[in-house]
């Protein structure tokens, strides 16, 4: 190694771990965004208030509190809130200029925890060299201050204070949240999964922790029938249906058809409200008969999978053999049969697919796995997904770790080989990564298994001992559409049980945390997303429409940065549009989880890990040149 090598050595160390050395980048998380794309949208434009605050701090001062509404709202929106301001006033070249000065000092703020070299990697190349010298080389005392004044002024003359001012608010939100952690639950119920996807695909850096309805959409992609089924099932009965149809370009003519001359008017089956846009008569009977088709196909195919696989132990959950004339025989106990729609079931073999529903399913089955942006979607989902996160001292994971009532690791049997554990989510992870590179194999195991992990007892993303379907929908005694939760979300209440799973996913610092989605936190009775004395911490609170008269508000997400964890519990959100006219913030209230405030370092981030590791390597090679040179 020469000298110039080893200069260039030395100086890359000095450089590696002085960045070792910057306050710790915000992480984001999120969870069980269930195709509510205007909250998530605005949530993630906003940073969970983390630009309000800013905002606030910099400004209090200076800014009525209106005028630093507007502004937060111009960072978040800034195309439409100019439109909007133009439309209400002529903006001035006053306007411009103090505007532009303001974005400015946000983002020298916001930006300044990161490198220079990683904010120059995140300016816009139209204005990345003027950007560079307006955020860095800035300083009011020089005689560089009628500089910076003319390069604002002459971005005004040349029309382009809009745009200008538009990659300043984008630039904002960049810096403002480092990385998103997404845990679960993307799609069913809400309208706009698409969107929140397609978001998604552009933002700057995440992960995604796979939820129990965003498996059975990677399962449908993959092949499995079952999963399918229960997707159009639950688009019908959601009054989501346009999402297939509009989104993602799934031709629902032929199900149509058969639902209509197949099945009658039942109200049982009636679609959920849809807040977003009322249904027309039609509609409304076309998804009320199209989820009796769906609910019947979905019972005989789950029927099917649990026959051909006797290790999932579901025996007890196939239940069209069971009936009797109007009655069904469950456990030893008969009940009445309500809203019955078994007329394509054939009694003699109950569970075989009519050759209409063959067709039906073979044809939404191949449409699927054609459907460019469906299949987009899910390849992204893959890549940025999985199962479990381990991240920065905390396990990121939807549903739960499947506890016995001691808590123990509940053990799981496929193909003889017992699985529990971090090694049972390992192995249904590397099943579900299988499937789905081999999407033209429809009941093979590993196709099986992700229809499994939306509703077997021990599935990590169900977590609950049965799937009451049937029940809810044909039989009325509401004992019987009782799901018995999984231990765990008993014993996650309890520090030491925490503890021993953390240490089973190599988690032994004393900050770390298990954060967690799936079940939303009911607030409005008391429930507390804080448990087992801050080891755990549930960030389910409402998103979806359907759960806020349970939970009281309308999310959680969780903020971590170099001050320590802020859970924040949001108010509902109206719409973008009502949002940007009257300036209508989502209403948070933050609580902090713990304070780390001396621990300023990003030293176990994923970041901080290869820097680390780089470090290590280039101190190696610097002292094996040095060795070398003095023998």
């Amino acid at each position: 190694m020469s000298n110039r090598q080893s200069n260039e050595l030395i100086a890359e160390i000095i450089n590696l771990e002085a960045i070792l050395n910057l306050p710790k980048g915000t992480e984001h998380f999120i969870s069980d965004l269930h195709g509510e794309f205007d909250a998530f949208n605005h949530i993630l434009r906003n940073g969970s208030g983390s630009i309000r605050d800013k905002v606030h701090t910099l400004f209090n001062q200076e800014l009525s509190a209106e005028q630093m509404d507007e502004l937060c709202f111009l960072i978040y929106y800034p195309e439409e809130k100019i439109h909007s301001l133009k439309r209400q006033q002529e903006l001035t070249r006053q306007w411009w200029y103090e505007t532009i000065e303001h974005l400015l000092v946000i983002v020298r703020f916001s930006s300044s925890k990161y490198t220079r070299s990683k904010v120059r990697k995140a300016l816009p190349k139209t204005y990345a060299y003027i950007l560079e010298e307006l955020i860095y080389q800035y300083d009011e005392t020089t005689n560089k201050k009628a500089y910076y004044r003319q390069i604002i002024k002459k971005i005004i003359e040349l029309n382009e204070a809009e745009r200008f001012i538009a990659d300043l608010a984008y630039l904002t939100q960049r810096f403002v949240i480092d990385h998103l952690h997404v845990i679960g639950d993307i799609y069913d119920r809400g309208p706009h999964p698409d969107k929140i996807m397609d978001s998604l695909m552009k933002y700057h850096s995440l992960d995604i922790q796979w939820g129990n309805h965003d498996i059975i959409w990677l399962g449908a992609v993959s092949g499995s029938k079952a999963c399918l089924a229960n997707v159009l099932r639950i688009c019908a009965r959601y009054g989501n249906l346009d999402l297939l149809e509009e989104a993602y370009e799934i031709d629902l003519h032929r199900l149509r058809s058969f639902s209509r001359k197949t099945y009658q008017e039942n109200m049982h089956f009636r679609p959920k409200h849809n807040p977003y846009r009322q249904l027309t008569t039609t509609e409304k009977m076309d998804a009320m008969k199209m989820q009796q088709a769906m609910a019947i196909i979905q019972e005989k195919l789950e029927g099917q999978v649990i026959q051909r696989r006797p290790e999932f132990n579901m025996a007890h959950r196939r239940l069209l053999d069971k009936i009797q004339g109007n009655q069904i025989v469950i456990e030893g106990l008969s009940y009445q049969l309500v809203n019955p729609c078994f007329q394509t079931i054939n009694w003699d073999d109950p569970y075989q697919l009519s050759a209409e529903e063959e067709l039906i399913v073979n044809d939404l089955l191949a449409q699927f796995q054609h459907s460019q942006k469906l299949n987009q979607h899910m390849a992204f989902l893959l890549e940025k997904g999985s199962l479990y996160l381990s991240y920065n001292h905390n396990l990121l994971i939807h549903g739960c770790m499947p506890l016995n009532e001691d808590g123990s690791f509940q053990a799981v049997t496929f193909n003889d080989q017992d699985y529990a554990g971090k090694d049972l989510l390992d192995f249904f992870e590397l099943n579900i990564r299988k499937a789905f590179d081999r999407p033209w194999q429809t009941d093979d195991f590993s196709t099986d298994v992700i229809w499994y992990l939306w509703c077997g007892e021990r599935s990590s993303l169900f977590g609950k001992n049965a799937m009451k379907t049937f029940e809810r929908y044909f039989i009325e005694e509401p004992s019987t559409h009782i799901e018995i939760k999984n231990a765990y979300y008993k014993l996650r209440n309890d520090a030491n049980i925490c503890q021993q799973i953390l240490l089973t996913f190599g988690l032994d610092q004393p900050d770390a945390h298990i954060i967690n989605g799936h079940t939303p936190v009911k607030l409005i009775k008391g429930e507390s997303p804080i448990k087992a004395d801050g080891k755990m911490i549930v960030i389910d609170g409402g998103f979806s429409r359907a759960y806020q008269k349970v939970t009281g508000i309308a999310g959680y997400t969780l903020l971590y940065n170099s001050f320590g964890m802020q859970l924040a519990a949001h108010k509902p959100f109206s719409d973008q549009e009502t949002a940007i006219k009257n300036n209508d913030d989502i209403v948070s209230t933050r609580q902090i989880v713990d304070r780390q405030v001396n621990r300023l370092q990003v030293r176990d981030t994923t970041i901080g890990l290869s820097l680390l590791q780089d470090t290590a390597q280039l101190k190696e090679q610097l002292e094996n040149h040095t060795k070398f040179s003095s023998t």
